[in-house]
């Protein structure tokens, strides 16, 4: 399954020639074009000589990870997190680290030894280290090396009524639409953008737009789902289950209204379920590329996830199929409107 081997892959930010190398094998024999620039973006290009307004769908190969900053006397490793990553949901969890995928845990001071004001705080990122098995530093670092990157080893999985556990689903959910799309034909001018470095302020998406210069821009996303316990129903950002979110506003990025609005009756035309993004929270690459040379139109398309940016998120299949289809729909309707059947 595509998204399987897409989420167990691993691409920290400045770091995602593997997930890179796996997109291309995936893309390469249905594209015209296919390129990558120097920070890394993988760009693929359909019908480029087409009539009609220059698309592009973009969404980000990397994924929040660990970053190695230290190694102890006695073996332990000291990291920071590349991106956002709550120290809180990182007790215990396993991981992998670097190339050779040296496996780890990371461990903190047993409860049993924590002082009674230790227990009422969450744990710092100083009290958090990487066993990875070694008795020193001498063999420590015979394993890893100093700025290795550590992901968590969470493996794909279906379970539930329709849902799917991964993690990194934050992009690689939307990476598995971008590729379905590219393997259909569009005779508009279509450019397909793998972007590098979202995680770490939208670094790629900026670079690739001003290659592209596109007229209109999709980014395709994963985004924070909020039904969990815990938290009120009029503060959800989005639910798992009710279709995919149009982003009206967040930190980056206000998106076209009239684009936004055409994807909101698009979706009620066809009966694709959509839900709208209800919290200003976070930011996509749209935020860069609708900024970049001449400006473009450009709306967020999000698959709602579950625990984004833990060893761990959930998000539904039926999602994703109705991102899938809301996509597909408007490509189709804007190849008709411009007469390029």
């Amino acid at each position: 399954m595509l998204l399987r081997k897409l989420t167990e892959a691993c691409g920290a930010p400045g770091q995602e020639g593997e997930v890179r190398n796996l997109i291309r094998s995936e893309i390469e024999q249905y594209v015209d074009e296919l390129r990558t620039d120097a920070l890394g973006n993988l760009i693929a290009v359909k019908n480029p000589g087409a009539p009609g307004p220059k698309v592009m769908l973009a969404a980000h190969m990397d994924e929040v990870a660990l970053m190695i900053m230290g190694i102890e006397k006695n073996g332990y490793l000291r990291f920071r997190p590349i991106g956002g990553v709550d120290p809180r949901v990182l007790v215990a969890k396993t991981v992998v680290i670097g190339e050779k995928r040296v496996p780890g845990v990371i461990g903190s001071k047993p409860i049993h030894l924590q002082k009674p004001e230790e227990r009422e705080r969450p744990l710092s990122l100083d009290e958090l280290l990487i066993d990875i098995g070694a008795k020193s530093q001498e063999e420590a670092e015979k394993l890893v090396n100093l700025g290795d990157c550590a992901y968590f080893a969470t493996q794909f999985e279906e379970f539930g009524q329709d849902k799917i556990k991964a993690k990194a689903l934050d992009d690689r959910v939307g990476c598995a639409i971008l590729i379905e799309i590219l393997k259909d034909n569009y005779n508009l001018p279509l450019y397909g953008v793998f972007t590098v470095q979202e995680e770490v302020g939208l670094r790629g998406a900026g670079v690739a737009a001003y290659q592209v210069k596109p007229d209109v821009a999709l980014v395709l996303e994963g985004t924070t789902a909020s039904d969990v316990p815990g938290t009120d129903p009029h503060r959800h950002a989005t639910t798992v289950g009710r279709g995919p979110a149009l982003t009206v506003m967040d930190r980056s990025v206000i998106p076209h209204p009239h684009l936004v609005r055409e994807l909101i009756e698009l979706a009620e035309k066809r009966a694709i379920p959509y839900q709208i993004r209800r919290t200003n929270t976070g930011g996509t690459d749209a935020g860069q590329i609708q900024l970049t040379a001449g400006g473009a139109k450009a709306a967020v398309i999000a698959v709602p996830c579950r625990y984004i940016h833990s060893a761990a998120s959930v998000m539904s299949k039926k999602d994703f199929a109705a991102a899938l289809k809301l996509v597909k729909t408007y490509l189709q309707e804007l190849q008709q409107r411009e007469g390029n059947q």
